[in-house]
């Protein structure tokens, strides 16, 4: 289904793009120096993707290493859970984008190995 709803992957360049046309990048909502309300995710992009990723969510965070810590380091720093699943939906699509991109098969135990600042 993921790969119906988008289109093979072949259209994007990198996971931003796909996250974005998921609707799951925050948008923060100001006018002006006035900023009026939290960042919320954008919710314009394709909502049958959306909700895909959401009810995958569920059981990415009982089974997949990666966005169960992801998870759980976010419900720890006291934000909502609901939150904390967004997170995942986006760590999923950047999971799958790979994946599809690289060509090679799901590791679990795969570390980046890019140097975080």
């Amino acid at each position: 289904m993921l790969v119906v709803l988008t289109g093979g992957f072949d259209r994007f360049t990198s996971a931003a793009e796909l996250c974005s046309y998921a609707g799951l990048t925050p948008v923060i909502r100001q006018s002006g120096s006035r900023v009026k309300g939290r960042p919320r995710i954008s919710k314009i992009g394709n909502q049958k993707l959306r909700n895909l990723l959401f009810m995958c969510s569920f059981n990415a965070c009982k089974y997949n290493k990666a966005c169960r810590e992801v998870y759980e380091r976010i419900v720890a720093k006291g934000k909502s859970k609901k939150l904390a699943l967004i997170a995942v939906c986006y760590k999923l699509l950047k999971q799958a984008f790979a994946i599809a991109k690289s060509g090679l098969i799901y590791d679990k135990e795969y570390k980046s190995t890019l140097v975080r600042n």
